[in-house]
């Protein structure tokens, strides 16, 4: 009984051994175009690159020895003529134009309301390269305070801007004022000498 069994199941493998074998030397023997063509036929709204055609073969060309024509040269490509190339003209580079003339320069003493602030400006290639406090309320506590706090802000706003343009300090509004308006009568001075 089982000697039956197994021989069924060997028979029944080589079969399906054999029809696979026969399968494929028989999608070998038939060209791909008709293939393709038997699998679509019927069949629509297949994308149109699962269609394969192959081109029609040439016709050959009989030639007779009596109508020989030279055969044809191909027409030369126009070579472009080379345009010159034009050099620039230099171009001067600008000289830079200085804002103040060197030096060392005392503003005019502005009122600070608790006491009179006054700076000396430093000029050095014709930029503000240094402020200096000449004078500045420091009689009263408060004054100290506030004033070590907002001087060298000023001072480093001043030279950052390089003009006195700079931001008034919350809670040093009198000192910024007058530190503004003495920076600016000595810039003014520096510009005078240009």
């Amino acid at each position: 009984m089982n000697t039956n069994r197994t021989l069924k199941k060997l028979s029944i493998s080589m079969g399906l051994i054999l029809a696979s074998v026969a399968y494929a030397f028989y999608q070998n023997s038939i060209p791909a175009s008709s293939i393709i063509a038997e699998k679509n036929n019927g069949v629509e709204n297949l994308p149109q690159a699962v269609i394969v055609q192959t081109p029609p073969p040439r016709p050959k060309q009989t030639t007779s020895t009596s109508t020989k024509t030279a055969p044809r040269k191909p027409t030369p490509m126009p070579v472009p003529t080379p345009t010159p190339v034009q050099t620039p003209m230099p171009v001067p580079t600008p000289k830079p134009v200085l804002k103040y003339a060197d030096g060392v320069y005392t503003g005019n003493p502005a009122d600070a309301y608790y006491g009179i602030i006054q700076v000396k400006a430093t000029i050095n290639n014709g930029a503000l390269a240094d402020v200096q406090f000449l004078r500045h309320p420091n009689d009263r506590g408060t004054s100290i305070r506030i004033n070590n706090y907002a001087m060298p802000i000023l001072r480093q706003e001043a030279i950052r801007a390089q003009n006195a343009n700079v931001d008034i300090i919350s809670g040093a509004t009198d000192s910024s004022q007058a530190f503004v308006e003495s920076l600016t009568s000595a810039l003014n001075r520096a510009k005078n000498y240009l």
